[in-house]
Protein backbone atom coordinates (compact mmCIF):
# COMPACT_ATOMS: atom_id res chain seq x y z
CA UNK A 1 0.00 0.00 0.00
CA UNK A 2 1.36 3.70 -1.01
CA UNK A 3 0.47 5.95 1.73
CA UNK A 4 -2.18 8.58 0.52
CA UNK A 5 -1.07 11.82 0.90
CA UNK A 6 2.42 11.34 1.90
CA UNK A 7 5.19 13.91 0.97
CA UNK A 8 6.96 10.61 -0.22
CA UNK A 9 5.17 7.51 -1.26
CA UNK A 10 5.44 4.65 1.41
CA UNK A 11 5.03 0.92 0.96
CA UNK A 12 3.07 -0.60 4.12
CA UNK A 13 3.62 -4.69 3.94
CA UNK A 14 2.77 -7.45 6.52
CA UNK A 15 6.03 -9.22 7.69
CA UNK A 16 6.06 -12.75 7.15
CA UNK A 17 9.29 -14.01 8.01
CA UNK A 18 12.14 -12.72 10.73
CA UNK A 19 15.48 -11.19 8.49
CA UNK A 20 18.12 -9.85 9.69
CA UNK A 21 17.57 -6.47 8.55
CA UNK A 22 14.09 -7.32 10.58
CA UNK A 23 16.34 -7.37 13.35
CA UNK A 24 18.49 -4.54 12.94
CA UNK A 25 14.96 -2.27 12.04
CA UNK A 26 13.70 -3.50 15.34
CA UNK A 27 17.17 -2.50 17.14
CA UNK A 28 17.25 0.72 15.76
CA UNK A 29 13.22 2.02 15.96
CA UNK A 30 12.19 0.21 19.59
CA UNK A 31 14.53 2.37 21.01
CA UNK A 32 13.02 5.28 20.06
CA UNK A 33 9.97 4.43 21.17
CA UNK A 34 10.77 2.90 24.86
CA UNK A 35 13.97 3.78 26.78
CA UNK A 36 12.92 0.78 29.12
CA UNK A 37 12.12 -1.89 27.22
CA UNK A 38 14.80 -3.59 24.96
CA UNK A 39 14.53 -4.40 21.17
CA UNK A 40 13.31 -7.85 20.71
CA UNK A 41 16.03 -10.30 19.43
CA UNK A 42 15.27 -12.75 16.61
CA UNK A 43 13.84 -14.85 18.08
CA UNK A 44 11.29 -12.92 19.85
CA UNK A 45 10.82 -11.40 16.34
CA UNK A 46 10.59 -14.72 14.38
CA UNK A 47 7.45 -15.86 17.52
CA UNK A 48 5.74 -12.53 16.86
CA UNK A 49 5.60 -13.37 13.10
CA UNK A 50 4.60 -16.70 13.40
CA UNK A 51 1.68 -15.98 15.87
CA UNK A 52 -1.83 -15.91 15.08
CA UNK A 53 -2.88 -13.43 17.32
CA UNK A 54 -0.33 -10.77 16.06
CA UNK A 55 0.43 -8.95 12.83
CA UNK A 56 3.44 -7.06 12.13
CA UNK A 57 3.45 -4.75 10.05
CA UNK A 58 6.25 -2.17 8.95
CA UNK A 59 6.96 0.82 6.50
CA UNK A 60 9.31 1.17 3.52
CA UNK A 61 10.45 4.09 1.95
CA UNK A 62 9.91 4.01 -1.78
CA UNK A 63 13.49 5.61 -2.39
CA UNK A 64 16.18 2.80 -4.26
CA UNK A 65 16.91 1.61 -0.68
CA UNK A 66 13.53 0.44 0.29
CA UNK A 67 14.45 0.85 3.80
CA UNK A 68 11.99 -0.10 6.80
CA UNK A 69 11.48 3.36 8.71
CA UNK A 70 8.48 1.97 10.55
CA UNK A 71 6.53 -0.74 12.57
CA UNK A 72 3.19 -1.68 14.14
CA UNK A 73 1.93 -4.22 15.64
CA UNK A 74 -1.87 -5.28 15.01
CA UNK A 75 -3.57 -8.21 17.71
CA UNK A 76 -6.73 -8.89 16.84
CA UNK A 77 -8.78 -11.72 19.29
CA UNK A 78 -12.07 -12.76 20.12
CA UNK A 79 -13.51 -12.39 23.73
CA UNK A 80 -17.62 -12.80 24.78
CA UNK A 81 -18.46 -9.55 23.60
CA UNK A 82 -17.15 -9.85 19.68
CA UNK A 83 -14.11 -9.53 18.27
CA UNK A 84 -11.31 -6.74 19.16
CA UNK A 85 -8.03 -5.54 17.85
CA UNK A 86 -5.59 -3.78 19.39
CA UNK A 87 -2.51 -1.44 18.37
CA UNK A 88 0.46 -1.30 20.20
CA UNK A 89 4.46 0.09 19.39
CA UNK A 90 3.56 1.88 16.57
CA UNK A 91 7.18 3.71 15.83
CA UNK A 92 8.65 5.74 12.85
CA UNK A 93 11.96 6.73 12.49
CA UNK A 94 13.06 9.88 13.87
CA UNK A 95 14.75 10.90 10.50
CA UNK A 96 10.89 9.60 8.77
CA UNK A 97 8.18 11.65 10.74
CA UNK A 98 6.29 13.98 9.15
CA UNK A 99 5.81 12.03 6.04
CA UNK A 100 3.08 10.30 6.79
CA UNK A 101 3.87 6.80 7.96
CA UNK A 102 2.59 6.69 11.08
CA UNK A 103 -0.83 7.19 8.71
CA UNK A 104 0.02 4.56 6.44
CA UNK A 105 0.83 1.90 8.94
CA UNK A 106 -2.21 3.10 11.10
CA UNK A 107 -4.75 2.82 7.95
CA UNK A 108 -3.44 -0.56 6.93
CA UNK A 109 -4.12 -1.77 10.71
CA UNK A 110 -7.40 -0.60 10.72
CA UNK A 111 -8.55 -1.92 7.11
CA UNK A 112 -7.23 -5.30 8.60
CA UNK A 113 -8.65 -4.93 11.30
CA UNK A 114 -12.22 -4.25 9.74
CA UNK A 115 -11.70 -7.08 7.56
CA UNK A 116 -11.20 -9.37 11.12
CA UNK A 117 -14.50 -8.61 11.49
CA UNK A 118 -13.43 -6.28 14.94
CA UNK A 119 -16.39 -4.10 16.56
CA UNK A 120 -13.11 -1.70 17.82
CA UNK A 121 -10.04 -1.01 17.95
CA UNK A 122 -7.87 0.19 20.81
CA UNK A 123 -4.55 1.67 21.49
CA UNK A 124 -2.53 4.13 23.50
CA UNK A 125 -0.28 7.14 23.26
CA UNK A 126 1.72 8.80 25.95
CA UNK A 127 0.21 12.31 25.90
CA UNK A 128 3.61 13.64 25.19
CA UNK A 129 3.33 12.14 21.77
CA UNK A 130 1.85 14.91 20.85
CA UNK A 131 2.18 13.91 17.01
CA UNK A 132 0.42 10.50 17.31
CA UNK A 133 -2.23 11.64 19.44
CA UNK A 134 -3.08 14.25 16.96
CA UNK A 135 -2.67 11.49 14.33
CA UNK A 136 -4.94 9.26 15.92
CA UNK A 137 -7.82 11.72 16.14
CA UNK A 138 -7.40 12.89 13.00
CA UNK A 139 -7.83 9.13 12.05
CA UNK A 140 -11.34 8.67 14.22
CA UNK A 141 -10.08 7.18 17.60
CA UNK A 142 -11.68 8.95 20.53
CA UNK A 143 -9.56 9.67 24.27
CA UNK A 144 -11.55 7.04 26.13
CA UNK A 145 -12.89 7.94 29.94
CA UNK A 146 -11.87 4.90 31.73
CA UNK A 147 -8.50 3.89 33.78
CA UNK A 148 -5.68 2.03 32.44
CA UNK A 149 -4.21 -0.58 34.96
CA UNK A 150 -0.90 -2.04 34.76
CA UNK A 151 0.94 -4.64 36.86
CA UNK A 152 4.49 -5.06 35.96
CA UNK A 153 5.39 -9.02 36.70
CA UNK A 154 8.59 -9.69 38.11
CA UNK A 155 10.39 -12.36 36.08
Amino acid sequence: MTAAGASEAVFVEEVTECTDELVAAFSRLIPQLSSSSPPPGPDELAAMVRSEASTVLVARDCGPDGAIIGSLTLAVFRIPTGVRAWIEDVVVDESARGRGVGEALSQVALDRARAAGARTVELTSRPSREAANRLYLRLGFEVRDTNVYRLKIES
